[in-house]
Protein backbone atom coordinates (compact mmCIF):
# COMPACT_ATOMS: atom_id res chain seq x y z
CA UNK A 1 0.00 0.00 0.00
CA UNK A 2 1.35 3.24 -0.82
CA UNK A 3 -0.49 6.52 0.58
CA UNK A 4 -0.14 9.41 -1.01
CA UNK A 5 0.30 12.73 0.47
CA UNK A 6 2.22 15.76 -0.08
CA UNK A 7 0.55 19.24 0.35
CA UNK A 8 2.65 21.97 -2.04
CA UNK A 9 3.36 23.84 1.27
CA UNK A 10 5.51 20.77 2.08
CA UNK A 11 7.50 21.56 -1.12
CA UNK A 12 8.28 24.97 -0.24
CA UNK A 13 9.45 24.32 2.82
CA UNK A 14 11.98 21.17 1.64
CA UNK A 15 13.34 24.20 -0.89
CA UNK A 16 13.35 26.83 1.63
CA UNK A 17 15.08 24.82 3.97
CA UNK A 18 17.96 23.95 2.26
CA UNK A 19 18.05 27.63 1.37
CA UNK A 20 18.83 28.24 4.74
CA UNK A 21 20.87 25.65 5.49
CA UNK A 22 24.45 28.04 5.47
CA UNK A 23 23.15 30.17 8.21
CA UNK A 24 22.32 26.62 10.29
CA UNK A 25 24.86 25.93 13.22
CA UNK A 26 22.82 22.52 14.17
CA UNK A 27 19.71 21.04 13.39
CA UNK A 28 16.97 19.73 15.92
CA UNK A 29 15.04 16.27 14.68
CA UNK A 30 12.17 15.99 16.46
CA UNK A 31 10.46 12.58 16.78
CA UNK A 32 7.71 11.32 17.97
CA UNK A 33 8.72 8.70 21.15
CA UNK A 34 6.05 6.66 20.37
CA UNK A 35 6.83 5.81 16.81
CA UNK A 36 10.85 7.26 16.64
CA UNK A 37 11.06 5.33 13.23
CA UNK A 38 8.10 5.94 11.72
CA UNK A 39 8.29 9.46 12.31
CA UNK A 40 11.74 9.85 11.28
CA UNK A 41 11.14 11.67 7.93
CA UNK A 42 13.89 9.43 5.32
CA UNK A 43 13.94 12.58 3.39
CA UNK A 44 15.91 14.71 6.27
CA UNK A 45 19.67 13.31 5.78
CA UNK A 46 19.29 14.38 2.50
CA UNK A 47 17.70 17.69 3.21
CA UNK A 48 20.63 18.09 6.30
CA UNK A 49 23.55 17.60 4.58
CA UNK A 50 25.74 16.21 7.64
CA UNK A 51 24.60 19.37 9.89
CA UNK A 52 24.99 18.80 13.40
CA UNK A 53 22.35 17.26 14.49
CA UNK A 54 20.40 16.62 17.91
CA UNK A 55 17.70 13.90 18.15
CA UNK A 56 14.99 14.74 20.00
CA UNK A 57 12.34 12.67 21.16
CA UNK A 58 8.92 14.41 22.14
CA UNK A 59 5.78 13.48 23.54
CA UNK A 60 7.93 10.83 26.21
CA UNK A 61 5.34 11.34 28.72
CA UNK A 62 3.14 9.39 26.18
CA UNK A 63 5.81 6.79 25.38
CA UNK A 64 7.05 3.37 27.27
CA UNK A 65 10.11 5.13 29.37
CA UNK A 66 12.13 1.07 29.03
CA UNK A 67 11.57 1.72 24.71
CA UNK A 68 12.18 5.29 25.00
CA UNK A 69 15.81 4.54 26.60
CA UNK A 70 16.35 1.46 24.01
CA UNK A 71 15.75 3.81 21.53
CA UNK A 72 18.11 6.30 22.87
CA UNK A 73 21.05 3.56 22.81
CA UNK A 74 20.08 3.16 19.28
CA UNK A 75 20.99 6.76 17.94
CA UNK A 76 23.88 6.88 20.39
CA UNK A 77 24.53 3.76 18.33
CA UNK A 78 23.79 5.66 15.23
CA UNK A 79 26.29 8.06 16.11
CA UNK A 80 23.72 11.31 17.01
CA UNK A 81 23.12 12.97 20.54
CA UNK A 82 19.33 12.44 21.73
CA UNK A 83 17.46 13.69 24.69
CA UNK A 84 13.46 12.58 25.23
CA UNK A 85 11.38 15.50 26.12
CA UNK A 86 7.93 16.61 26.65
CA UNK A 87 7.04 19.95 24.78
CA UNK A 88 3.59 20.06 26.51
CA UNK A 89 4.77 19.19 30.27
CA UNK A 90 8.34 20.75 30.01
CA UNK A 91 10.04 17.13 30.63
CA UNK A 92 13.68 17.81 29.98
CA UNK A 93 13.38 20.48 27.26
CA UNK A 94 15.98 22.73 29.57
CA UNK A 95 18.36 19.62 28.31
CA UNK A 96 17.60 20.81 24.71
CA UNK A 97 20.21 23.78 24.59
CA UNK A 98 23.37 22.03 26.57
CA UNK A 99 22.81 19.38 24.50
CA UNK A 100 23.52 21.75 21.35
CA UNK A 101 26.34 23.35 23.25
CA UNK A 102 28.12 19.84 24.00
CA UNK A 103 27.93 18.82 20.38
CA UNK A 104 29.19 22.36 18.94
CA UNK A 105 31.66 22.40 21.53
CA UNK A 106 34.65 22.47 19.09
CA UNK A 107 32.91 24.97 16.73
CA UNK A 108 32.23 27.45 19.81
CA UNK A 109 35.88 26.44 21.61
CA UNK A 110 37.73 27.56 18.19
CA UNK A 111 35.64 31.34 18.21
CA UNK A 112 36.99 31.76 21.45
CA UNK A 113 40.68 30.80 20.87
CA UNK A 114 40.14 33.85 17.82
CA UNK A 115 39.27 36.62 20.45
CA UNK A 116 35.82 36.14 19.60
CA UNK A 117 32.57 36.22 21.86
CA UNK A 118 30.14 33.38 20.09
CA UNK A 119 27.55 34.13 19.32
CA UNK A 120 23.96 32.41 19.62
CA UNK A 121 23.84 28.73 18.35
CA UNK A 122 21.13 29.18 15.45
CA UNK A 123 19.24 26.04 15.26
CA UNK A 124 16.78 24.16 12.35
CA UNK A 125 13.79 22.40 13.80
CA UNK A 126 12.59 20.16 11.64
CA UNK A 127 9.99 17.25 11.69
CA UNK A 128 6.90 15.84 10.47
CA UNK A 129 3.78 17.21 11.29
CA UNK A 130 2.16 16.99 14.66
CA UNK A 131 5.24 16.16 16.11
CA UNK A 132 5.21 19.06 18.55
CA UNK A 133 7.22 21.64 16.87
CA UNK A 134 5.40 24.92 17.78
CA UNK A 135 4.73 23.25 21.49
CA UNK A 136 8.52 22.69 21.92
CA UNK A 137 10.08 26.14 20.49
CA UNK A 138 6.92 28.02 22.89
CA UNK A 139 8.21 26.23 25.97
CA UNK A 140 11.86 27.17 24.93
CA UNK A 141 11.34 30.55 24.82
CA UNK A 142 9.07 30.40 27.35
CA UNK A 143 5.99 32.17 25.45
CA UNK A 144 3.36 32.01 23.08
CA UNK A 145 5.35 32.69 19.80
CA UNK A 146 4.10 29.74 17.18
CA UNK A 147 1.46 28.86 16.33
CA UNK A 148 0.13 25.38 18.16
CA UNK A 149 -2.48 22.98 17.35
CA UNK A 150 -3.62 19.35 17.02
CA UNK A 151 -4.03 18.80 13.65
CA UNK A 152 -0.83 18.71 10.84
CA UNK A 153 -0.36 21.11 9.31
CA UNK A 154 -0.56 24.33 11.00
CA UNK A 155 3.18 25.95 10.87
CA UNK A 156 2.77 27.51 7.24
CA UNK A 157 6.01 29.67 7.06
CA UNK A 158 9.29 30.40 8.69
CA UNK A 159 10.08 32.15 11.65
CA UNK A 160 13.44 33.31 13.44
CA UNK A 161 12.45 32.32 17.32
CA UNK A 162 15.18 34.14 19.92
CA UNK A 163 15.41 31.50 23.13
CA UNK A 164 17.29 33.23 25.76
CA UNK A 165 20.54 34.70 24.90
CA UNK A 166 21.84 31.27 23.62
CA UNK A 167 19.92 29.72 20.65
CA UNK A 168 18.19 31.15 17.79
CA UNK A 169 15.18 28.88 16.33
CA UNK A 170 14.29 28.49 12.71
CA UNK A 171 10.93 26.91 12.75
CA UNK A 172 9.78 25.33 9.66
CA UNK A 173 6.43 23.39 8.39
CA UNK A 174 6.32 20.27 9.11
CA UNK A 175 7.41 18.13 6.09
CA UNK A 176 6.21 14.23 5.66
CA UNK A 177 7.82 12.65 2.39
CA UNK A 178 5.41 11.99 -0.75
CA UNK A 179 4.41 8.70 -0.19
CA UNK A 180 4.98 5.73 2.60
CA UNK A 181 5.33 2.33 0.83
CA UNK A 182 5.40 0.92 4.50
CA UNK A 183 1.74 0.65 5.49
CA UNK A 184 2.67 0.14 9.15
CA UNK A 185 4.73 3.41 8.50
CA UNK A 186 1.16 4.89 7.39
CA UNK A 187 -0.87 3.56 10.17
CA UNK A 188 0.96 4.44 12.66
CA UNK A 189 1.70 7.55 12.26
CA UNK A 190 -1.97 8.11 11.48
CA UNK A 191 -2.79 6.55 14.50
CA UNK A 192 -0.60 9.30 16.86
CA UNK A 193 -2.32 12.35 14.72
CA UNK A 194 0.33 12.91 11.97
CA UNK A 195 -1.65 12.02 9.05
CA UNK A 196 -5.00 13.97 8.64
CA UNK A 197 -7.61 11.44 9.26
CA UNK A 198 -9.36 11.84 5.74
CA UNK A 199 -6.16 10.29 4.53
CA UNK A 200 -7.03 7.08 5.75
CA UNK A 201 -10.68 5.29 7.11
CA UNK A 202 -11.09 6.58 10.93
CA UNK A 203 -12.47 2.46 11.46
CA UNK A 204 -9.67 0.75 9.34
CA UNK A 205 -7.04 3.42 11.73
CA UNK A 206 -8.89 2.33 15.22
CA UNK A 207 -8.55 -1.81 13.98
CA UNK A 208 -4.75 -1.22 13.27
CA UNK A 209 -4.54 0.34 16.56
CA UNK A 210 -6.45 -2.15 18.48
CA UNK A 211 -4.75 -5.22 16.80
CA UNK A 212 -0.84 -3.36 17.77
CA UNK A 213 -2.11 -2.73 21.25
CA UNK A 214 -3.39 -5.97 21.81
CA UNK A 215 -0.23 -7.77 20.70
CA UNK A 216 1.88 -5.35 22.88
CA UNK A 217 -0.44 -3.69 25.47
CA UNK A 218 -3.38 -5.88 26.25
CA UNK A 219 -3.04 -5.59 30.53
CA UNK A 220 -3.23 -1.45 29.61
CA UNK A 221 -6.22 -1.84 26.96
CA UNK A 222 -8.08 -4.35 28.93
CA UNK A 223 -7.95 -2.39 32.23
CA UNK A 224 -9.12 0.94 30.09
CA UNK A 225 -12.54 -0.79 28.95
CA UNK A 226 -12.78 -3.25 31.25
CA UNK A 227 -12.65 -6.03 29.05
CA UNK A 228 -12.17 -9.86 29.52
CA UNK A 229 -10.91 -11.88 26.85
CA UNK A 230 -7.92 -11.05 24.71
CA UNK A 231 -8.02 -12.11 21.26
CA UNK A 232 -7.04 -15.17 20.52
CA UNK A 233 -4.34 -14.13 17.44
CA UNK A 234 -3.83 -10.22 16.88
CA UNK A 235 -3.61 -12.02 13.27
CA UNK A 236 -7.01 -13.02 13.12
CA UNK A 237 -9.43 -9.60 11.71
CA UNK A 238 -12.89 -11.42 13.43
CA UNK A 239 -10.88 -11.11 16.57
CA UNK A 240 -9.51 -8.01 16.70
CA UNK A 241 -13.34 -6.81 15.61
CA UNK A 242 -15.06 -8.71 18.04
CA UNK A 243 -12.32 -6.80 20.51
CA UNK A 244 -13.55 -3.37 19.18
CA UNK A 245 -17.41 -4.91 19.50
CA UNK A 246 -16.32 -5.47 23.45
CA UNK A 247 -14.98 -1.82 23.31
CA UNK A 248 -18.23 0.03 21.90
CA UNK A 249 -20.73 -2.35 24.27
CA UNK A 250 -18.72 -0.93 27.04
CA UNK A 251 -18.88 2.62 25.94
CA UNK A 252 -22.63 2.12 25.14
CA UNK A 253 -21.63 3.08 21.37
CA UNK A 254 -25.00 1.45 20.48
CA UNK A 255 -27.49 1.71 17.19
CA UNK A 256 -30.44 -0.49 16.13
CA UNK A 257 -30.69 -3.89 17.38
CA UNK A 258 -27.83 -4.15 19.82
CA UNK A 259 -25.53 -3.17 16.76
CA UNK A 260 -21.98 -1.69 17.85
CA UNK A 261 -21.21 1.27 16.40
CA UNK A 262 -17.72 0.53 14.90
CA UNK A 263 -17.25 4.31 13.73
CA UNK A 264 -18.19 6.40 17.04
CA UNK A 265 -16.25 3.19 19.27
CA UNK A 266 -12.80 3.99 16.25
CA UNK A 267 -13.18 7.77 17.47
CA UNK A 268 -13.48 7.02 20.97
CA UNK A 269 -10.41 4.56 20.72
CA UNK A 270 -8.28 7.03 18.69
CA UNK A 271 -9.06 9.93 20.99
CA UNK A 272 -8.24 7.84 24.03
CA UNK A 273 -4.53 6.80 22.62
CA UNK A 274 -3.75 10.64 21.82
CA UNK A 275 -4.48 11.77 24.85
CA UNK A 276 -2.55 9.14 26.76
CA UNK A 277 -5.46 7.66 28.47
CA UNK A 278 -4.63 3.94 27.60
CA UNK A 279 -0.92 4.50 29.38
CA UNK A 280 2.61 5.30 28.21
CA UNK A 281 2.90 3.01 25.19
CA UNK A 282 5.58 2.56 22.10
CA UNK A 283 4.68 1.03 18.90
CA UNK A 284 8.16 0.08 17.59
CA UNK A 285 11.22 -1.15 18.98
CA UNK A 286 14.83 -0.24 17.45
CA UNK A 287 15.12 -2.15 14.04
CA UNK A 288 11.75 -3.09 14.12
CA UNK A 289 10.78 -3.17 9.93
CA UNK A 290 14.05 -2.06 9.22
CA UNK A 291 15.15 -4.31 6.13
CA UNK A 292 18.85 -5.75 5.85
CA UNK A 293 19.60 -3.74 9.61
CA UNK A 294 20.89 -5.62 12.84
CA UNK A 295 21.66 -4.56 15.87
Amino acid sequence: MAIQWFPGHMTRAKRQIQDKLKLIDIAFELLDARVPLSSRNPMIDEILNNKPRLIVLNKSDLADPKATESWMQYFAHEGHECVAVDSSTGTRVGDIPAKAKQILHEKIARQIAKGMNPRAIRALIVGIPNVGKSTLINRLAGRNIAITGDRPGVTKGQQWIRVGGDIELLDTPGILWPKFEDELVGYRLAMTGAIKEQILNVDDIAFFAVRELAGRYWPTISERYDLDAPPKDVEDSDEIVRVMEDIGRRRGCLIGGGRVDLEKTSGIILRDLRAGKLGRITLEAPYDDMPGRKD
